[in-house]
C-alpha cells in the first residue's frame, strides 16, 4: 500500500499532474501501461484541465474506480448505481480529510487564474501548493479502499 502512495509522490514531484499521479501509481492492477494511464488521465490536472473545478486527485481516484467497478453494459442501471455509490464514498472521504474537493478552495484561490499554462514546478511551488498531500490522499484513500477488498 505504501510503495503505491509513494509512487503516485513521486510521479507528482517529477511533474506528473495530480490525476496522473494517482491514476499511474495503480494502472498495472487494471493492465495499463503506465504511459497509458499518464495519457487517460492527463487532462483532469489543475482541478480538470486547469480550470480549479473538482482535484485532479480525486479525478484520478474516480477513474480508478470506474477501472474497478465501472459498468461496460448500457442498461446495467445496477451496474452505474454501484459505480456512482463508490465515486460518491471516495468524494466524501476525500472531502473530509481535505475540507474540499474543489481545486480552487483547496488552493485558497479566489477565482480562477484563467490560465491554460502550467506553473513551472520549484520547491517555491511545492511549498506553497497542497498538491503533493492531495495527491498522497487520493492515492492512500484509493489503497485503503483495495485494502477492504482484499485486493491490495
Amino acid at each position: 500500500m505504501e510503495e503505491r502512495i509513494a509512487k503516485a509522490v513521486s510521479l507528482f514531484k517529477s511533474g506528473y499532474n495530480c490525476a496522473q499521479s494517482v491514476a499511474a501509481a495503480f494502472a498495472d492492477m487494471y493492465g495499463f501501461t503506465e504511459e497509458q494511464a499518464l495519457r487517460m488521465s492527463a487532462s483532469f490536472g489543475g482541478g480538470i484541465g486547469r480550470m480549479r473545478q473538482t482535484c485532479g486527485a480525486a479525478c484520478g481516484m474516480f477513474l480508478l474506480a470506474g477501472l474497478e467497478n465501472g459498468s461496460t453494459d448500457a442498461q446495467d442501471r445496477d451496474g452505474k448505481a454501484a459505480n456512482y455509490a463508490l465515486v460518491q464514498e471516495l468524494a466524501e472521504e476525500f472531502k473530509r480529510r481535505n475540507g474540499s474537493l474543489i481545486c480552487a478552495e483547496l488552493l485558497g484561490l479566489k477565482k480562477p487564474e484563467g490560465s491554460a499554462q502550467p506553473e513551472v514546478r520549484t520547491e517555491q511551488y511545492y511549498a506553497k501548493r497542497p498538491c503533493v498531500k492531495m495527491v498522497e490522499e487520493g492515492a492512500r484513500i484509493w489503497a485503503e479502499y483495495l485494502q477492504k477488498q482484499g485486493k491490495l
